[in-house]
């Protein structure tokens, strides 16, 4: 757990500052040359390191270990602060949106400079370089803020690959490709930012856990003879992990310390699954 969390803060920290770098330098070339692209871009950098530094607070809250007033651990922060930088997202995205549409209709005042095409190939080589390594950090220790940046990553490779082009086309005296992909960067940013705020609403909103788990959980119930049947499963996220209870059917003349014994035997093997934190198991004699 220890790992989880430095690899996640070390994934903030790079953030931080590999999009500080890329805002000074968009913004710098992006305001020079009237690019309506490129400024959409830098803008979307200045919202990464909000979503880095985001990622830092909410590793950090996240791994303090459980105490008396929270004894599920902290966990949760993780969603509170991914739900931050979707907000961020969300806002950023729309005032983007708002004014490509208006240099699309009024026309772009875009100057070709080699020093676009240098600071695309640059955030693309940078971006790349964060992607493969949250990426990486995200398929050993899987959680919402490695995954938020991981997309935010990706994203931005793409973004700015659709810049550079946009940047080539005005060689051709083509310039409303411009600011159409500033429209698609400020909808493609509102989209990540809804489907982010969507998965930490349902976390944080107490959504049970995947089907797919709550059958394997069912098949590891049933693979017990003792067991008569399963009556409930609840279950309450922590952190990108569950607390499951569950409650069984056992033969009522059962002793209370062999079925204690099957329920402590049960847990176990539940608490084996990825996706679990803790699992209580009810006796339900019958």
């Amino acid at each position: 757990m220890e790992e989880k969390f430095m690899i996640t803060k070390k994934a903030g920290i790079y953030g931080m500052i590999g999009n500080i770098f890329l805002l000074i330098i968009k913004a710098i070339i992006g305001f020079i040359s009237h690019s309506q692209a490129m400024i959409a871009d830098s803008f979307n950098s200045a919202g990464d390191i909000f979503a880095s530094l985001m990622t830092f607070i909410g590793n950090k809250i996240a791994s303090v270990p459980n105490d008396e007033d929270h004894n599920l651990g902290h966990g949760k922060a993780e969603y509170i602060f991914s739900m931050f930088i979707s907000i961020s997202m969300i806002f950023v995205s729309s005032k983007l949106l708002y004014d490509s549409v208006i240099t699309l209709i009024k026309g772009s005042e875009l100057q070709f400079s080699w020093f676009l095409i240098l600071v695309c190939i640059a955030t693309i080589i940078t971006k790349l370089w964060l992607f493969l390594y949250t990426k990486r950090a995200y398929q050993k220790h899987a959680n919402i803020l490695l995954e938020a940046n991981m997309k935010d990553h990706k994203n931005d490779c793409i973004i700015t690959t659709f810049t550079l082009s946009s940047i080539l086309l005005t060689l051709a005296n083509i310039y409303w490709f411009d600011s159409l992909v500033g429209i698609g960067i400020s909808i493609w940013i509102c989209y990540t930012g809804i489907t982010i705020f969507i998965e930490s609403y349902n976390v944080l909103m107490d959504i049970s856990v995947d089907d797919k788990t709550k059958d394997l959980i069912l098949d590891i119930a049933h693979s017990y003879q003792e067991i008569k049947g399963v009556e409930d499963i609840v279950s309450s996220p922590v952190g990108d992990k569950y607390l499951v209870f569950l409650t069984i059917c056992l033969d009522g003349n059962m002793s209370t310390f062999e079925s204690h014994k099957l329920a402590d035997s049960l847990e176990n093997t539940v608490n084996g699954l990825d996706k679990i934190y803790k699992t209580v198991v009810h006796v339900n004699p019958i």
